[in-house]
């Protein structure tokens, strides 16, 4: 986990674990991260090689590419590989990219 936290500070963007406390929010942009599951390696009847999906949602109010790119080139620098989404959430007036990857460094 604390090698996770660490990519997401390098950023310098706000951030919390799947959502801030109502009322807390911080103005855009902000981050909100998610460990939903896991995709584990079995090898003689046990996990193996533990592997957690990892989702780094990034909230703007507008379609900020430097932002982005400030967050992807930290992917980058730590050697993430990531696949990315984008969809606009009307009733908060909020853009939200999400990133998604798989990380072996995190506890299961």
């Amino acid at each position: 986990m604390e090698e996770l936290l660490t990519i997401i500070k390098e950023t310098g963007i706000p951030f919390a674990y799947d959502h801030f406390a109502e009322g807390e929010s911080p103005d855009p942009p902000f981050l909100c991260y998610l460990l939903p599951g896991s995709d584990n390696f079995a090898a003689d009847g046990r996990v193996y090689f533990k592997m957690n999906e990892v989702r780094i949602e990034l909230y703007t109010d507008t379609k900020d590419l430097s932002v982005e790119q400030k967050l992807e080139d930290v992917f980058d620098a730590h050697e993430v590989f990531y696949n990315k989404s984008e969809t606009w959430i009307g009733s908060e007036k909020l853009y939200e990219v999400l990133y998604q990857f798989t990380g072996s460094f995190l506890p299961v």
